[in-house]
């Protein structure tokens, strides 16, 4: 932990400024074990192996803390990069570009192992906080602590220990996997000042009949609740199928026959997949197998969102033909 940080912090349960009681052990510049303190309410926090913790897995909510661990064993050990990430990323943040981050003061609600927290230090945003429930933020931090802008923070994103300081919030891939998307949703922005902007990516309803008709069955009733390890060799099955279609299909007919291969099922996701190797996507079917959680939203749902933080220029995107990217300031 960085201890500019602390300008940021605020007590989850009384929004109290929070100081550095003390600290056991630093290393360079980072605070590694200490205690943090509610000047409010005298509330105490961890820092732990260098991140504070204001989320404890074992007094959370059960379907939370089943979705922690199921994403925090698949982010310790999904830990590769890839060339594509940044394009990736964009694609989710439509239509912000690198240069918005220039200066900003930004929050990413639920950061996995750090792969965009990164990116958006990198493109020069002035700090970034990643929020995570589970022990992802382990991977996260190691992955960014040489970063002097960037802070891990263990928390719940129903109950974000920070004052109302960012000048941009986003989440990506990680509201719907919410026991309540809208209230996560509505809970990030708040953290957001005015004329300050949110960013998010779901997964659309439109176009994902079928997943939720015949997938989701077998996510909830099986594979979320079968232990990781087993799961990650039994992906590989369903990894090769995708693998082979994207590879020998979807790809190659995008690139020759452009009118024949938008016939094709679900052509502009699998075409998308088609430019990543095993090893991602591989990771992509592990995610969405491991969910507990995985709500599919519509347009106007989603739109709903934006109309109740009162949000301006907000633009709906629908992206790959089966999930919506929305930006708006507050």
């Amino acid at each position: 932990m960085k201890e500019k940080l602390l300008d940021l912090l605020a007590c989850p349960s009384c929004g109290g400024d929070i100081l550095l009681a003390y600290a056991s052990r630093y290393e360079d510049k980072e605070i590694i074990e200490a205690i943090l303190s509610c000047q409010k309410c005298s509330r105490e926090y961890s820092v732990k192996r260098g991140i504070p913790r204001f989320a404890d897995l074992e007094k959370i909510e059960e379907d939370k803390a089943e979705t922690a661990e199921n994403f925090g064993w698949q982010w310790t050990h999904f830990t590769q990069e890839d060339e594509k990430y940044a394009e990736q990323f964009l694609g989710w943040l439509q239509p912000v570009k690198p240069e918005y981050f220039a200066g900003k003061v930004v929050l990413e609600g639920g950061c996995g192992k750090g792969r965009h927290t990164s990116l958006a230090a990198n493109w020069g945003a002035k700090e970034v906080v990643g929020i995570d429930l589970s022990i992802a933020v382990e991977s996260a931090f190691q992955a960014t602590r040489a970063l002097p802008n960037v802070h891990i923070v263990q928390a719940d994103i129903y109950k974000l220990p920070f004052k109302k300081a960012f000048d941009f919030a986003f989440s990506v891939g990680v509201l719907h996997h919410t026991p309540d998307p809208k209230k996560a949703f509505l809970s990030l922005a708040s953290k957001v000042k005015k004329g300050g902007a949110v960013s998010a990516w779901v997964y659309g309803a439109e176009n994902n009949e079928w997943i939720t008709r015949y997938v989701n069955p077998i996510r909830t009733g099986f594979t979320s609740k079968i232990n990781q390890p087993t799961l990650y060799q039994l992906s590989k099955l369903p990894t090769l199928g995708v693998f082979l279609a994207s590879k020998l299909i979807y790809k190659p007919l995008n690139k020759t026959s452009k009118p024949l291969a938008d016939k094709l099922f679900y052509n502009d996701y699998l075409n998308h997949l088609g430019t990543f190797g095993w090893r991602e996507q591989h990771n992509i079917v592990f995610d969405h197998l491991v969910a507990p959680t995985a709500f599919y939203i519509s347009r106007n749902d989603f739109e709903g969102w934006w109309e109740e933080i009162k949000a301006k220029e907000t633009q709906i995107i629908w992206h790959n033909q089966n999930s919506w990217c929305g930006f708006g300031i507050i």
